[in-house]
């Protein structure tokens, strides 16, 4: 492991990688560091194409030391699927979806519930607590059984059923909250601060790991694609940790000299029901204000007050690109587009960023014979309300 210690984006403090980590102490999420200098002379990019077809692939650049502690269910690798018909109907023929559908929970959240229970296991820690709008929930949850470890998961009532089912499967405490996962993390913090260390917060970038597991996706897109990067990455965006992730991968390898300088220009997605990155970035604000009254069928992006907000905001900026907020009804529409052109059934937040692409093309600002990837977050099946079979006729 390359690992040598954990950094502050905000203030610039060091803290130690080899004890517990939440916040550091100005309130800002931590950034976990490597020896890249010492991945590169160890690893050739060419080497990863020999190695199972997961995201431990990428070990070197991942923070659990003995593999021993490594808790897996296969996570990553998933495809990179062209979409050449829905592609030239809104003018972007080389529109590439990765299906993060095809994880073992369901959704890209398996990733950071991987590389984050792993590291905790590494650590010593014996029960993860965590608000969650769903599949994150779902997935740590899942993992947490698999290492041996206990789970409370807080979620609002209005949260994917199927996410519910699948914490009181993994053997997890489930707590329905009547509220946002704003509320939901208020009970969370409660809980950790009654349990004298007992309980560990692994909410969203409380902890510094979750996003090492995210961030292989940057990774995956870049050697799928040869080694090349595209122009584009649109990510659905509520907490932001798939984002910051991708952004993190890109600027290691550049500095691996993996990749060229440039770097493809990140999209924020969101809804025009829960839009504070977007509102954020358009006035040019390095923090987000918390949105009220937040609301969309997308659920996985309604966060109103996302903790690494700072941290979106800089990698839109530092990339060249934008935030994008799209209509619920306009999610629908595109959702059951595509299904029909390609034969891939999205999840609304994947949906979400074809509206955005449709859109940002209509405009201009993705030009011509650009390459463009798309993140479809989750397994489309996992939100069958998104698909209205009413009218289909008896026969």
């Amino acid at each position: 492991m390359h690992l040598t210690h954990l950094e502050c984006p905000r203030c610039g403090e060091q803290h130690p990688a080899d004890k517990l980590q939440n916040l550091c102490e100005c309130g800002s999420p931590l950034l976990a560091r490597y020896d890249l200098a010492a991945v590169a002379a160890e690893v050739t990019p060419e080497q990863f194409g020999l190695r199972p077809a997961d995201l431990w692939r990428y070990r070197e650049l991942l923070p659990v030391a003995d593999p021993r502690f490594v808790t897996t269910l296969g996570e990553g690798w998933t495809p990179l699927l062209r979409a050449p018909t829905y592609g030239h109907e809104i003018g972007i023929p080389d529109l590439i979806v990765k299906d993060e559908g095809l994880t073992p929970t369901g959704s890209f959240k398996a990733r950071g519930a991987a590389v984050g229970v792993s590291r905790a296991r590494e650590l010593g820690v014996e029960r993860i607590a965590m608000p969650t709008n769903g599949n994150a929930g779902a997935a740590w949850a899942t993992y947490a059984a698999r290492a041996g470890m206990g789970a409370t998961i807080a979620m609002p009532l209005d949260a994917p059923t199927i996410c519910r089912r699948e914490c009181v499967a993994a053997g997890a405490d489930l707590r329905l909250v009547d509220g946002l996962i704003s509320d939901a993390g208020r009970w969370v913090a409660g809980l950790v601060a009654e349990s004298g260390g007992r309980v560990f917060d692994a909410g969203t970038l409380r902890e510094p790991y979750r996003l090492e597991g995210k961030k292989t996706m940057g990774y995956e897109i870049v050697e799928q694609l040869g080694w090349q990067v595209p122009d584009v990455i649109i990510y659905p965006t509520g907490g932001g940790v798939g984002l910051i992730g991708i952004h993190k991968a890109l600027h290691e390898l550049r500095e691996l000299g993996w990749v060229e300088d440039r770097l493809p220009r990140l999209v924020a997605v969101q809804s025009t029901g829960c839009a504070p990155i977007v509102r954020a970035f358009a006035a040019g604000e390095p923090r987000a204000t918390p949105w009220a009254d937040a609301h969309t069928l997308a659920f996985g992006i309604t966060v109103p007050a996302p903790l690494g907000d700072e941290l979106i905001l800089a990698a839109l900026r530092e990339s060249g690109g934008t935030a994008i907020a799209v209509e619920d009804e306009e999610i629908l529409v595109d959702l059951r587009d595509f299904a029909a052109r390609e034969g891939l059934l999205l999840c609304p937040e994947g949906a979400a960023c074809l509206t955005a692409a449709r859109h940002l093309r209509a405009g201009g600002w993705i030009r011509s014979g650009e390459r463009v990837v798309v993140l479809n977050t989750g397994a489309g099946i996992k939100y069958p309300e998104t698909v209205d079979v009413s009218g289909v006729p008896t026969v």
